[in-house]
């Protein structure tokens, strides 16, 4: 049961929010080519579909960014792990999904208006300002801080609508029967209780250390996973701004008038305000004020309270947009504790009450010469950058070398060891990506190894010239350097397979009658004493912790049956055995029924949009290419075995 609803959770929601991922990578910082296929290099093609392709450096983004979520989710989890489980797999069938998927709507007509894309922009928080509406200037901030330009994230954003349009309505328009949810919904209160040893791998003898041959074999069938993908050498230098000349005395003197308003005397007023439909009404209320009625007297009398006669502080061009120019004029016209004459404005008549004055004299300019200077000076040092960077630009384009334009600029440059596109060295371990050089990476594997050096944007007014200097083509790790990890995998092979053996016997002792805790007291070596444990799904199903997969599997078990499990870590094998099961009374917690219908639904939906995808991706010709992803599962092992 439990299973059954993490996978109605993996399925085609997963496809349909794919492309959302480049927005969180806007906000987080880990940049990511767009779904929609953006531009440039996209490396070794992992598949291939009508219309387009998914290279190894999008897959690459994409799957080191399913392993840090899966990371966060379970501490500890390696990258050699999350391939054994799975991870690029499923990963990679996703990203192949969703793009088939926006790539077969888009041939049958289904699109995105660019007022629907706009909304969905609107209403990232990301882009909101201090306002908490959109932004324009943090949305365009942020798009060149990550160097994901607005048509890839338009164009992702698009994708993820069209996606939507196709398996929405699949998906959400299904519903279970109560006779179909009933049983499963009573089995959520089942309690299950059962007895879980471990056979630990560390407990096995470990025996004579491998011999040569063996190395050499364990090394020729796991080559893939010793192998060094792609990786490129760069250079790049930061491209600082010139020292700019201070502001002059005239320079100043012109900023100062060109902000004169900004400088000038203001006037606020506080006010308290009566709105009334009629002239008479208006005048009457008048009447009694200047024969001495207070006048939150006079606005109670007509059914006004301070809430709805307090305005606050106003400047006149406040006023004036809340009434009119006009009874803005005779408000700022009356004196401190005045009354005003009724005013007439489209929404009624106006009683205004002055209920006190601030006035601030004009800033000279002695007063605000330091603020005008920081600010042309900062003006002049992003236009002397923005120049030093066009020019720099311009020679590039006129033939001038890497070296030519840093030696002619006076730029320091850095030369890496050969990098992967995360920014990893695994040449030199204690190498770590500068935070100029992270951004740089994309641009680094979009180019060509001939192509000329580029300028390139490295965050808000920063900027950095780039060279790719060689691409260092994938390659065996040769067999010296990895043979420690082979030597301690080998050995972790023959210690797991001996527990498993270990495991097995108890297991068959168990069956023939021996209590578990004596089948493993008679195992002939030291191991831990086997434990009780169990519960009922819907407690382990609230629980916020991972369910030990022990303890999962008591509950696909008939009672009295012994089976094993592997450590999901590799650490030896469990062995379970189900004791009994208490049956679960539905009729006490009645609300299952409906929880559990809802499931059903979900999770039927998605199997319905599951098959639609499959049918999409047969109707666009999706073809994988196992070689290549085996070298690509490779690359990201190559972390996991370097000494």
């Amino acid at each position: 049961m439990l299973s059954f609803f993490r996978r109605a959770i993996k399925s085609w929601l997963a496809v349909a929010i794919l492309a959302l991922v480049a927005i969180a990578v806007v906000v987080s910082g880990v940049g990511m080519d767009s779904l929609g296929g953006g531009g440039g290099a996209q490396g070794e093609t992992l598949a291939s579909m009508d219309g387009g392709s998914i290279g190894a450096i999008e897959a690459d983004r994409r799957v080191r960014e399913a392993y840090t979520q899966a990371a966060q989710q379970q501490p500890g989890l390696t990258m050699a792990a999350f391939v054994a489980g799975g991870g690029v797999d499923a990963t990679l069938r996703r990203v192949v999904s969703a793009k088939a998927v926006e790539l077969w709507g888009r041939d049958h007509g289904f699109t995105a208006s660019k007022r629907v894309v706009d909304g969905e922009i609107a209403s990232i928080p990301a882009f909101q300002g201090p306002t908490g509406g959109f932004d324009d200037a943090t949305f365009r901030g942020l798009l060149a801080r990550e160097r994901i330009s607005e048509a890839q994230l338009r164009q992702d954003i698009a994708g993820d609508v069209i996606r939507r349009q196709i398996l929405g309505p699949i998906a959400g328009g299904t519903r279970a029967t109560d006779a179909m949810v009933t049983p499963y919904a009573a089995m959520l209160l089942d309690r299950r209780d059962g007895t879980i040893g471990f056979v630990p791998a560390a407990a096995m003898p470990q025996g004579p250390a491998p011999t040569q041959a063996q190395v050499d074999a364990y090394y020729r069938a796991n080559i893939a996973a010793f192998t060094l993908p792609e990786r490129r050498v760069l250079r790049y230098a930061a491209i600082a701004a010139p020292p700019a000349a201070a502001p002059t005395e005239a320079e100043i003197a012109a900023a100062y008038r060109a902000n004169a308003a900004q400088y000038a005397a203001t006037e606020t007023r506080t006010l308290s305000q009566i709105l009334v439909p009629t002239e008479a009404a208006a005048r009457a209320l008048v009447g009694r004020i200047r024969s001495g009625t207070a006048f939150a007297a006079a606005a109670q009398s007509a059914g006004f309270g301070p809430r709805d006669t307090a305005l606050g502080a106003k400047s006149q061009a406040e006023m004036a947009a809340l009434s009119s120019p006009a009874v803005a004029a005779a408000v700022f016209a009356a004196a401190d504790g005045a009354t005003t004459d009724p005013q007439k404005s489209p929404l009624g008549w106006h009683i205004v009450h002055v209920d006190g004055i601030v006035r601030t004299p004009p800033k000279a300019l002695a007063a605000v010469r330091p603020t005008l200077v920081a600010d042309l000076t900062k003006r002049k040092a992003e236009a002397a950058l923005a120049d030093r960077v066009a020019k720099i630009g311009d020679a590039i384009d006129d033939g001038a070398t890497f070296e030519q334009a840093a030696t002619t600029n006076g730029l320091q440059v850095v030369t890496t060891p050969p990098l992967l596109p995360t920014g990893a060295a695994p040449t030199a371990p204690g190498f770590a990506p500068t935070a100029i050089l992270q951004p740089l990476l994309k641009a680094a594997f979009q180019a060509g190894e001939d192509d000329d050096p580029s300028v390139e944007t490295v965050g808000p007014s920063s900027y950095a010239l780039l060279d790719v200097v060689d691409v260092v083509p994938a390659a065996p790790i040769p067999l010296a350097q990895v043979r420690g990890p082979i030597l301690s995998a080998i050995q972790a092979e023959r210690a797991s397979a001996q527990a498993r053996q270990v495991a097995n016997g108890i297991v068959a002792k168990a069956t023939g009658g021996m209590p578990l805790t004596a089948a493993f007291a008679s195992a002939g070596m030291k191991l831990p004493v086997p434990q009780t444990g169990g519960g009922r799904q819907i407690d382990l199903a609230q629980a916020r912790t991972p369910v030990p997969p022990p303890v999962q599997l008591l509950f696909t078990m008939a009672p009295g049956k012994i089976r094993t499990i592997a450590d999901q870590n590799g650490a030896g094998w469990y062995v379970v055995q189900l004791n009994s099961v208490k049956k679960g009374d539905i009729k006490t917690q009645p609300q299952l029924v409906a929880a559990t219908r809802d499931e059903f639904g979900r999770a039927l939906g998605n199997e319905y949009a599951d098959q639609l995808i499959a049918g999409i991706m047969k109707d666009v010709n999706v073809k994988l290419d196992a070689a290549a992803i085996a070298r690509f599962k490779a690359g990201l092992l190559q972390n996991s075995v370097l000494p």
